[in-house]
């Protein structure tokens, strides 16, 4: 029935033309069933990737200013109102922020929990800054939590992603304090060391550059200290002269306490002096649990008034910090319930959007119907499709061998001519002069090298993975001593890509070129280009002939024979036929 069809139509060319813009058509359909609203809620979202953005900067904003509770709640807020299918980075963002808080606020297990929930999500997200927070933060967790091996398995994750000469220096530091811990002190010394001789750890900003390695020389100083080595006062020293230029605050009250343990045993007035000097400083700052830390020192470097003294306010600094933190652990689980009624409340905004995916079942079905119609239509048309392509790769092939007959036949008329030619001449000659014998077994020589030329010229061709094997070979069958034949760009040809019909075409023509050139041409040099531009292949013929411009008749009728051959592969050929100095000739068909 389909072949009835087929043949009702004149013009194939017009069918494939149909074909092609029908499928175009079906595929048109599909993409933009595809993109209907059937996934989407029919009413708009209750909060943007923009409302979200929004809310996440104004937790930024108060997390800067340390309003951690605030900040807590806006963070808490937009994670919950995250798609974490298309919006996952500012879901991510968001709990590591918490985590962050929540491990501020000494809440280490809630800090874990949100950072676990970040993990399903890191390998989305291409940027290794992401995964590199989340592991620095678990490292952090485990340390307070005295579980330094853990620790360590987490920073050395962190260490291991492509992150910044910057991230990496403070990973490093971060492992040397966990091996200070463990009593490693060497390791720890290794790595600080190495971290010293870093001039440049931060580019685009000096005074971060320069604060990180204050922070470096403070930290080796510590470690020497460890060890009970007088090396560490130096590196205190360096380490105060950067953070008096800085004009760091918070980095001097550190570097003062370091200095007043290292002379506390064995200077108790130079002790004495770095104390006070970080006591005015958290005061200053209203920093309770490291002015404590600066009493603490100055009791132990006082005596009598003032020993009395820092004894007292040691004692009443330590229950007010208590009461502090009973305040804000209050104040922060009262912020985390608010944010529970804050899940309820986007739980029920989830059941609201469900509702609208059901209202879009229906649609789903009726575009079930349509993906089973357009895929019977997809079907009939690449049946077609395919059907006209091998109908018309067989068409090429007959119109091959059609023209292989019609050059066999002329060739065969050829040499018949040539034999009845020396028949006649036997018969009308002396055969006993020697002149005439010789001249009748040379036309017999030239009658048998034509039938066994025509014999390899129309014998079976490899067009398989043997096929530029076999090409070559036959190239090589016409040089000799005096013929010298050159093959340009033939290896970067890649033979198993080309159609089996344009393999037995280009191999005919370059057997007809050196045919008619052994013949006529009287070279001694050809040279042939191979090359592949654009779907098509171009291959240049050169020789150092008499050229075609004094050509015999035989030769220009061997030229005609290419150039039908190369015509059955939409071909083009061009050669010069003015030429006196050698022959010249290009030929090109599409891949």
């Amino acid at each position: 029935m389909i072949k009835k069809i087929l043949k009702s139509i004149p013009n194939k060319t017009v069918l494939k033309y149909f074909l092609a813009i029908l499928i175009f058509l079906i595929i048109g359909c599909v993409i933009y069933l595809l993109k209907s609203p059937k996934n989407e809620p029919c009413t708009k979202a209750k909060y943007s990737k923009t409302d979200i953005r929004k809310i996440l900067n104004k937790a930024d904003i108060l997390f800067d200013s340390y309003r951690l509770d605030s900040s807590y709640y806006y963070f808490n807020k937009a994670q919950l109102f995250c798609n974490t299918n298309t919006n996952y980075i500012d879901y991510v963002y968001a709990l590591t922020c918490m985590a962050a808080i929540e491990q501020i606020q000494g809440d280490f297990v809630a800090s874990e929990i949100s950072l676990t929930k970040t993990l399903p999500y890191l390998k989305k997200i291409k940027k290794p800054r992401f995964a590199a927070n989340v592991y620095e933060q678990f490292g952090a967790n485990y340390y307070y939590t005295y579980d330094y091996n853990n620790s360590l398995l987490y920073y050395r994750k962190a260490l291991h992603l492509k992150t910044s000469t910057y991230r990496k220096v403070v990973v490093l530091n971060s492992i040397s304090q966990i091996y200070i811990k463990q009593k490693k002190i060497k390791l720890a010394e290794n790595i600080l060391t190495s971290l010293s001789k870093i001039k440049v750890i931060y580019n685009d900003d000096k005074y971060t550059n320069d604060h990180e390695l204050a922070r470096i020389f403070d930290d080796l100083g510590l470690c020497y200290q460890e060890q009970g080595k007088p090396e560490a006062l130096e590196w205190y020293k360096k380490s105060l002269a950067i953070q008096l230029k800085l004009k760091d605050t918070y980095s001097l009250l550190y570097i003062y306490l370091h200095i007043a343990e290292f002379f506390q045993l064995s200077k108790p007035l130079e002790a004495q002096l770095y104390a006070k000097k970080a006591y005015y400083l958290s005061n200053e700052l209203n920093d309770a649990p490291n002015k404590l830390q600066s009493l603490k020192l100055l009791t132990k470097t006082s005596q009598e008034d003032n020993l009395k003294k820092y004894s007292q306010q040691f004692i009443q600094l330590s229950d007010s910090i208590e009461k502090v933190r009973m305040t804000a652990k209050n104040q922060f689980a009262r912020v985390k319930y608010y944010s529970k009624k804050d899940k309820s409340e986007n739980l029920q905004y989830k059941a609201e959007k469900a509702k609208n995916e059901l209202q879009l079942e229906r649609q789903k079905n009726r575009n079930i119907i349509s993906y089973i119609i357009l895929f019977f239509t997809t079907i009939f048309s690449l049946f077609l499709y395919c059907y006209l392509t091998i109908k018309g790769k067989k068409e090429k092939n007959d119109a091959i061998l059609k023209s292989e007959m019609r050059i066999s036949n002329k060739l065969r008329a050829e040499l018949a001519h040539d034999v009845y030619e020396t028949l006649t001449f036997a018969d009308n000659i002396d055969l006993t002069k020697e002149d005439n014998k010789e001249t009748i077994l040379n036309n017999l020589d030239t009658i048998y090298a034509r039938t066994r030329n025509i014999s390899k010229e129309n014998s079976a061709i490899a067009t398989g993975k043997n096929y530029s094997s076999a090409l070559k070979e036959m190239i090589s069958e016409f040089k000799t001593p005096e013929l010298n034949i050159l093959l340009n760009g033939f290896d970067l040809i890649l033979w198993d890509c080309i159609e089996k019909n344009k393999k037995i075409v280009l191999y005919r023509i370059l057997q007809e070129l050196f045919v008619n050139m052994k013949k006529h041409s009287q070279a001694t040099l050809v040279s042939i280009n191979f090359k592949i531009t654009d779907k098509t292949m171009t291959i240049i013929y050169n020789d150092n002939g008499i050229g075609t411009k004094n050509s015999t008749p035989n030769l220009k009728n061997g030229l005609q024979n290419v150039e039908n051959r190369i015509k059955t592969i939409n071909g083009n050929i061009i050669f010069d036929n003015n030429s006196e100095k050698g022959f010249r000739l290009s030929f090109t068909f599409p891949l």
